[in-house]
Order: structure tokens, then sequence, then C-alpha cells
């Protein structure tokens, strides 16, 4: 009995001691340092740019000085936050950062990691923030979301997570910021939100495939400050239980489909609003008074809904408002006249609405306005004569409505301002003289009832490029002056002007612009002002005899030689810099000789495709354009240019690009085309570190393929492409793509074009077998390129390019071969894509090849693309591919 003691008490003696060892000494005892564990995440890091050079050891220092990296300030430094955002980095997130004891804040945004939601970051005892925003993260979110219990701070946007929000996520109960938005979630959203007691900040916008209604339990968070649900699919009824969001300062529900009244008692509940924007929905009944009670709103934007009734006049109490949009809805009944006194008011939008009222002369006490838009409502009364005292108004748009009066002379006093629109109303008298807004581009006074000669102060101002004075009772001549702009617009139809249009105002002009003033002559109008000489000669011989022949004479001897002097000035100018022929589409602000200045390889930015460089150029209003100069013109005539270009610019849809103009000479054309930020597909398909989720690839096919049917079918003449290519696919800052380079063979000739095309050999990987004996054009051609288009984005490969021992095998020659040698696609199909997106790539192949058959006849329309493209998700591809030589689609292999 007494030896049982002892060895029990010697027992629980060790154990003691064991568990002194393991508090105090273990945790002393790091197997693995600090900088050990940071050099192991980063060993499966990719850093092209080399950011994190600084991470070795093999330098003095301290690994709490390496870039991104803080420590406690304790006498034994720990990491305690780890910021690696816009590195630029890629590769895989090892679960060796967890070893980091006290790190409580991770930043890896805006970079390029492409995988699933890291569960092993859950393992981070300390994580309070974890950021991986802008990347390239995908799947759903987990069930065990939970494991991250530690969190206040999750920021998943701009990524392309889908499916359902699960329940599991609302334990994750201390979260004080939540921010979801820019990914491809789905579904209903569950009711688990009023777990989140602590919650600051909630961000579920650009989620356009949800399909829920707002979840009504968010009103229980008396700590929320910023909901943002913008497009996102919210349906439903603006919840009553937001009223009690007391806390709230930010609220936008913009551009989802609610519907019915907003609450009563909105306003006076949620008094600390600074932003609120329903706009975008089907939103109706009258506004609620009150919504302004608070005192401190900042932006109100209740645009594009189906308000009916009339705005509270309590709005003049918010007093530190600084914008106001209500455009687009029905509001009627007075404008709320608080409005144009505010202090600090810099905007005021309600046009499309049926607001009646008048604009006060308090206005000019708004010091800060900077924009008014109210077009297209009931507004009475004349324009305030105190518009002009507004020192910082840049635009002034009131079209449409009932303004009657004169123009007061001060309307463009502002030094700032560069649009004015008072179109379409009642106004009369003169238009007074402007010399003071040398920075106005816009000025449309049509459809008035006014008087008077054309003010020649007009022709001072440098950078006037639109001009429209139709529709009044405008009597005089043109003014020479006007001869000093570089007009984009100019119409003065349907007035009572007479005299000789000055002659630079008739080049590029057309004739309906001047139509509808009998008085009017000059060559090419009805009246060629050598008729008109003839008349007045008779005229003045009947009545007065041939006492004014002399002077009739001079007068005519003056006009001709100022006419030869205009002609010969601008001959020299030409002469100076070649003869140039520029028709701008759009208001460029570029004269030809910047433009052919800025073409240098400085700008140039690549070859541009086949028939030219492209040249990236910014204007003088810092915006970009593209500029190609095309190899050959085939020696077309400027008039044949003008005509072809000017068809091909008409063209408006989202998955072309525009041509903004061009400008040509007898051997050079330069098309100036919109400018994309992202580059084309063939270039990023090229790139060293491409990654590209398969959703994005299937948008940007769906894009091209409505482009191509919009070209073959909607647009009229009906238009083939020619040289569909990877590179000929531009894309924007969203990765929607458009086509360029679209039928040029319509400017620079088919010969040449043909012969153009045939020399570059990288191109045809692009072109149908059936171009060796068919020089005619078909859609069926360009199927056939669209195919392998396809096809690159499903191998992520490009179409030039084959393996090391097939270098001359094209992508549909090694996709075929691919197929026929593993009997099946699962070699073909990019690798780097999850595995969750192989039925729709199955579909995607299988598409493809069918488009890159080689009898035309067996290719699908662009029509019969689009369908099949956007029923893949819904339809089973996933049956095995296998072509043999019997196969009509086959190639020799």
């Amino acid at each position: 009995m007494a030896t049982f003691f002892c060895t029990t008490t010697i027992n629980y003696y060790y154990s003691f001691i064991f568990l002194i060892f393991s508090f105090l000494i273990i945790p002393f005892i790091n197997t693995t340092s600090e900088p050990d564990i940071l050099l192991s995440f980063k060993s499966t890091i990719k850093d092209p740019s080399n950011f994190l050079a600084s991470w070795s050891n093999t330098t003095l220092t301290h690994h709490c000085n390496w870039t991104g990296i803080t420590c406690t300030n304790h006498n034994t430094p720990s990491v305690t936050s780890l910021n690696l955002q816009s590195f630029n980095l890629s590769g895989e997130l090892s679960p060796a950062i967890c070893q980091l004891f006290n790190l409580s804040s991770l930043n890896l945004a805006d970079n390029l990691f492409n995988q699933p939601i890291p569960l092993h970051f859950s393992e981070c005892d300390s994580l309070v923030s974890l950021n991986l925003s802008s990347n390239l993260i995908w799947g759903t979110i987990p069930e065990q979301i939970s494991q991250f219990s530690a969190l206040e701070v999750i920021d998943f946007s701009i990524n392309h997570i889908e499916g359902k929000v699960p329940e599991s996520f609302g334990l994750l109960k201390h979260l004080k910021v939540i921010n979801f938005g820019n990914n491809l979630l789905t579904g209903n959203l569950p009711r688990v939100f009023g777990n989140f007691t602590n919650l600051v900040v909630l961000d579920l916008s650009e989620n356009q495939f949800l399909e829920s209604e707002i979840p009504s339990d968010i009103g229980n968070l008396g700590k929320l400050e910023q909901i943002f649900l913008q497009n996102s699919g919210f349906f439903g009824v603006f919840p009553d239980t937001f009223l009690g969001l007391s806390s709230l300062k930010v609220l936008d529900l913009s551009q989802n489909n609610l519907t019915g009244e907003l609450p009563k008692n909105l306003g006076a509940s949620l008094g600390n609003l600074v932003s609120f924007d329903v706009s975008s929905n089907k939103l109706s009944g009258p506004f609620p008074n009150g919504i302004c009670s608070g005192k401190t709103l900042i932006s109100l934007s209740l645009h594009t809904n189906y308000f009916t009734g009339l705005l509270p006049e309590s709005v003049n109490q918010c007093l530190n408002l600084e914008r106001f949009q209500v455009q687009n809805n029905g509001f009627s009944g007075d404008f709320p006249n608080g409005l144009w006194s505010l202090p600090k008011i810099i905007l005021i939008r309600g046009e499309n609405n049926r607001f009646s009222g008048e604009i006060p002369e308090i206005i000019s006490t708004a010091f800060k306005l900077e924009q008014i838009q109210i077009d297209n409502n009931s507004f009475t009364g004349s324009i305030p004569k105190g518009l002009g005292s507004l020192k910082s108004l840049y635009r002034f748009s009131a079209s449409n409505n009932r303004l009657f009066g004169g123009i007061p002379p001060s309307f463009c006093d502002s030094p700032v301002m560069s649009i004015i629109n008072l179109s379409h109303n009642l106004l009369s008298g003169k238009i007074p003289e402007v010399k003071k807004c040398r920075k106005l581009v816009s000025l449309a006074l049509a459809d008035n009832s006014l008087v008077g000669e054309i003010p020649h102060s007009l022709g001072e101002l440098p950078v006037l490029t639109y001009l429209d004075l139709s529709d009044n009772n405008l009597t005089g001549l043109i003014p020479d002056e006007l001869q000093n702009l570089k007009l984009a617009l100019f119409n003065v139809s349907y007035n009572g002007l007479t005299g000789r249009v000055p002659f630079l105002l008739l080049t590029g002009l057309p004739a309906s612009f001047l139509q509808g003033n009998p008085g009017l002559c000059g060559p090419g109008l009805p009246n060629s002002c050598l008729d008109e000489g003839k008349q007045h000669r008779h005229a003045s011989l009947t009545k007065t005899g041939y006492a004014f022949i002399s002077i009739a004479l001079a007068v005519a001897m003056v006009m001709v030689v100022y006419a030869l002097l205009l002609i010969h000035r601008r001959a020299k100018k030409r002469s100076e810099m070649g003869v140039w022929h520029s028709v701008f589409f759009y208001p460029l602000r570029i004269s030809e000789q910047d433009l052919v200045m800025a073409i240098n390889e400085k700008t140039a930015v690549g070859s541009g495709g086949t028939f030219g460089k492209v040249h990236i150029i910014s204007l003088p209003s810092s915006e970009l354009i593209a500029v190609k100069k095309l190899v050959n013109s085939g020696n077309q005539s400027t008039k044949y240019l003008k005509g072809e270009i000017k068809t091909l610019a008409k063209i408006r849809h989202k998955n072309i690009v525009k041509i903004l103009g061009f400008c040509s000479t007898e051997d050079s054309i330069f098309i100036i085309y919109e400018y994309l930020p992202k580059g084309s597909l063939g270039d990023i398909l090229g790139g060293p570190n491409f990654q590209m989720q398969w959703n994005v690839r299937l948008r940007i096919a769906i894009g091209v393929a409505h482009g191509l049917a919009y070209l073959h079918n909607d647009y009229s003449p009906n238009l083939l492409h020619r040289d569909v290519k990877s590179t000929n696919i531009l894309l924007d800052a969203d990765f929607e793509p458009k086509i360029t380079d679209f039928a040029l063979d319509r400017i620079v000739g088919d010969a040449s074009f043909q012969s153009i095309l045939a020399f570059e050999s990288p191109s045809s990987c692009y072109v149908a077998p059936e171009c060796k004996y068919n020089k005619k054009a078909t859609e069926e051609m360009d199927v056939y390129s669209f195919g392998v288009v396809l096809l690159e984005l499903v191998t992520g490969r490009q179409a030039g390019l084959a393996d090391s021992e097939e270098l001359s095998l094209d992508i549909v020659k090694w996709v075929r071969r691919k197929i026929n040698i593993a009997n099946g696609s699962d070699h073909v199909l990019d690798p780097r894509i999850s595995a969750s997106s192989k039925q729709e790539m199955v579909g995607a192949l299988e598409l493809g090849i069918h488009c890159t058959s080689v009898m035309p006849e067996k290719r699908p329309s662009m029509t019969e693309v689009i369908k099949a493209l956007q029923t893949l998700g819904s339809t089973s591809s996933s049956r095995r591919l296998q072509f043999t030589s019997s196969d009509d689609n086959s190639l020799p292999v």
C-alpha cells in the first residue's frame, strides 16, 4: 500500500513538472523561426516583379523590415500584419503563414492568385482581417466558412466566387465588415444577417445573378453605417425594418428591381444619412416627407425609377447636401425650391420627370454649384440673371421645358462653362454676345423664338465644337468669324438667314444643317450666289439705274478677292503638311497636324495586326484614342474613302469598336478608333502569365459572336469581317470584347486586301481551307475564323503555337490530332481551368470543331453559334469526342 502511494505521488510529481514545462518552456522553443515561416510562404508564390526581393536570410535586414511586414514594438518583435497588395503575385497560398502566432491582418488584394477560397487560413487563430479582393479566387463559399471564427473583416470582392451564401456564414458573429461585391453569387440570401450585431459595412453589390429579396433582418443591425447592394438582382419592397438603422450613413440600393413605395417615415428614421441611392428600380408612390430631416445628407440619388408625387419641401433643411439626383423618374409638382440656394450643393439633376416651378434668382447664392440638368420637365419662368455669377458652373442643361423671356447677358459668364442646352423652350429676344466663357464646348439654343443676328463673338470661343441655333427666327449673315472654329456640328437650319455662307463652313457640312434659309447662297446650295447677283443687278437697274453698277461690281470684286484669299490660305496650310482630308465623327479636338506629329515610334504599341501599326495618342482632354495607319490605301479616291469609312462609322454595337474619325492623303489612311485598356485577346493569350477563368472566356466568345452576327445579319448593308483573329478582338476594362479591323477590304480595296492578307503567314491559322481556291468571301469563312478563336479560348494556347515536335501544326490540326490520339478531350482543355467548368468547355470545344469544319456548308451560322454558347451551361456536352479519317470534320493527321 505504501509502495503504491509513493508511486502515485511520483507520477503526479512528474506530471506537474511536465505541465510547467509545457506552459513555460515549450512556447519559447520555436522550432521554426518567423523568417523561415515567411520564406516558406514565399516559396510557393510567383513574384515576377521581384517585389519580395528583401525576403531573404542572406541579408542583414531584420525580417520585420521586409517588404509588407509589420511587427509589434515589444522587446521580442513579432509579425502582426502582412500586406502584399498590388504586387502582381500568383501561385499557391501556403498554410505556413498561420504559424505566425500573432498574425492579425493578412492583405493579399489586387494580385493574380487563382484558386478556391483558402480554408487553411482559418488555422490562423489570431487573424482578424482577411482581404483577398481583386484576385482570381473562384468556386463557391464553402460550408466550412464558419471556421474563420475570429474574423472581423472579410473582403472577397472582385473575384469569381459563385453559388449561394451558405447558412453557416451566419456563425461569424464578430464580423464588422462583409464585402462580397462584384462576384457571381446566385440564389436567395439566407436569413442570417441579423446575427452580425457588430456589422458596420455590408457590401453585396455587383452580383447580378442574385435573385433575392433584401433580408429584413438587416434592419436589426444598430451599428450598420454603410449598405451597398446595387446592381445585384434584388426584388420586392423596400424593407420597413430599415427604419431602425439609426447609424446608417450610406445606403445604395440602385439598379435593382425593387417595387412599391418608400416608407413614409424614412427620412425621420434615418437621420444620419450621408448618401441615399435607390436609382434604377421600379419604386412608385409619393416621395416620403422628411427624407432630409437629419440635415447631414451628402448625396441623394433616386434616378431611373417610377416615382410619382411630390418631393418634400423639407429638403431645404439639408444644409450639407452636395448632390441631388432624382433624374429619370415620374416626379411631378413643384421642384423643391430650397435646393437652389443650399450652401454646399454641387450637383442638381432632375431631368426626365414632370417637375414644374421656376428657377429662382436666389440661385446666385449657391456658390459651389457645378452642374444643373433639368431637361424634359415643365419648368416655367425666365432664366435667372444671377446664373452668370456662379463661377464654378460648367453645365446648365434645361432643354424641353417651358422657359420664356430673354436670355440674360450674363448667362455665359462662368469661366468654366462648357455645356449650355436651352433647346426646345419658349425663349425670345436676341442671343447675347458671349466673351467670358472661353471653355464653352457646346451651345444649343434650337427650337425657340430667338431673333436678330448670330453674335460675332461666338467665333472667338477657342474650343466651341457644337453650335445648334436651328428652328429660330434669326436673320442677317452668318459671321465669317465662325470659320475660326473646329466645329463638329453647325446647325442653323430653318431660320431667316441670308447672304453667302462662309467658304470654310461649307466644307464637310451636310446641306441639311443650312436648309430652311432660302436667302443663303454658296457652292452646293440651291442658290449659288451667282444667280442672286444677277437678280440683284436686274433689280438695281430697274430701280436705280446704272449709277450703282460700279458699286455692285466693286463689292463683287471684294468678295471674290476675299474668297480667293481664303482658298489660298487654306491651300497654303495644306501644302505645309500635305493634302489631308479629315472627318471626325466625335469631337476629338485634335488637328491633322497634331495627329500626324503624334504618330511616331514612342506612341506605337505593336504591329496592330495585319494592316498597320497602332498608336495610342493622348488628346488635350487627357482622353486616349487608338490610331491605325493603314499600310496600303489601294489608291482609293478621297470621295470613295469618305463614303466607305462613314458607312462603317455608323455601326453601333457594344461588341464592335467605334470608329471616331479618319484622316487621309493620297497614299495613307489614319483610322481613329476608341481606346480599349486591356489590349487584344491575342496579346493576353500570348502573355507569360496568362490566367483567365472560364466564365470570362465564355463571355468573350459570346460577345464576339454577337458582334459578328450583327455584321452578318443586322447591319445594313451586311458586312463580312474577313480577318477575324484573337489580335483583332480588343477588351475593355471589364473584359467585354469588341471586334476591330472589320471590313477593311472596303477601305483598302479588295485586291490590296487579299494581297496583304496572303502575305501575313501567321494569320493562315485563321483562314478557312476554301480560301485557297475560292477568292469570294463568305460568312462561312468568318465562322471558321471564329471557330479558331474559340479553340484558343478552350485550350488556352495561341492559334499558331504547337508542340515543340510539331512546329508547323496549327491549333485546328493540333486539337484534332490530340483528340484522335488520346481518344478524348482531356488533353486538349486548358488545365488551368477548374474541373467544375469541364462540361461547358467540352461543349465549346465541340462547337469550335464544328465551326472549323472542312466543308463550309457544315459550319453553323453566327446566330446558331450564339444560341449554342448561351445554352452551354444547361445542356450536357460531356460525351467523348472522336474523329476519324471518314468524318466530314476531320483533317489529315
